[in-house]
């Protein structure tokens, strides 16, 4: 028997827009009743709000999050190899960039499984894009320290990649942690240090700016548990 394969969904950036596919990748969702999610109640609202007319009682989920252990992750292919798609999906954006979900293809690779990303939003792209930052030469760091000394000295060494090789550096943060982030950069930072936010990319309430540490502080925020990524360049 073949295997199946393993699509990579990426998930809409905001409840309040559901169609974020191509109509080729709902298609291939549209056929698909098993996944792995990082969390099943929001996985069976997008599958619902992108019209798929699997019966939701007729879903099989398997969960991978972040307390899941490696060691029972490769089970989660066994229907994959009897000869069964599914779906990765990731709780936003695309699975396995700063997702669980790495791990998982990383399985798949080692079994020969075929895996296939469907094109739909990223946060990371979205806010390099949208910077004005370099977009020629780029890193993305996941998430920084959650120590706040430790998180300072990262920051720190950050802002001298920039200075040294010109490359921006893109990071992301818990929300409910967004204000302590910002504190720290505008502490840490110099003033003429470029510092791009964008916040809720993709929904009506979205925000992007880039401004300098200096102009920064002349700024009034309020983006606690808001999703954002951040970005420094110069």
């Amino acid at each position: 028997m073949n295997p199946g394969k393993i699509y990579l969904v990426p998930s809409w950036l905001s409840d309040d827009q559901p169609q974020v596919l191509p109509l080729p990748a709902l298609g291939i969702l549209h056929r698909l009743d098993s996944f792995i999610v990082e969390n099943e109640k929001s996985a069976r609202a997008f599958l619902k709000a992108i019209g798929s007319p699997v019966p939701q009682a007729n879903f099989h989920f398997q969960v991978l999050d972040e307390h899941t252990s490696e060691k029972d992750i490769p089970a989660m292919l066994t229907p994959v190899k009897e000869g069964k798609d599914v779906g990765l999906l990731s709780e936003a954006g695309c699975p396995a960039v700063a997702d669980p979900g790495s791990k998982l293809v990383q399985f798949a690779h080692r079994e020969s499984i075929r895996v296939i990303p469907l094109i739909g939003p990223s946060s990371i792209m979205l806010a390099l894009m949208a910077s004005g930052m370099n977009g020629q030469q780029f890193r993305f760091h996941g998430y920084l320290p959650r120590d706040p000394l430790a998180r300072k000295k990262k920051l720190k060494e950050l802002e001298k990649a920039v200075e040294s090789s010109g490359e921006t550096q893109a990071f992301i943060e818990t929300p409910y942690r967004n204000m302590a982030m910002i504190s720290d950069l505008l502490s840490v930072c110099h003033g003429e240090t470029l510092l791009c936010i964008a916040c809720d990319l993709s929904s009506p309430q979205e925000f992007i700016s880039t401004k300098t540490i200096s102009s920064w502080k002349k700024t009034e925020l309020a983006l606690n548990k808001r999703p954002a990524v951040f970005l420094l360049g110069c």
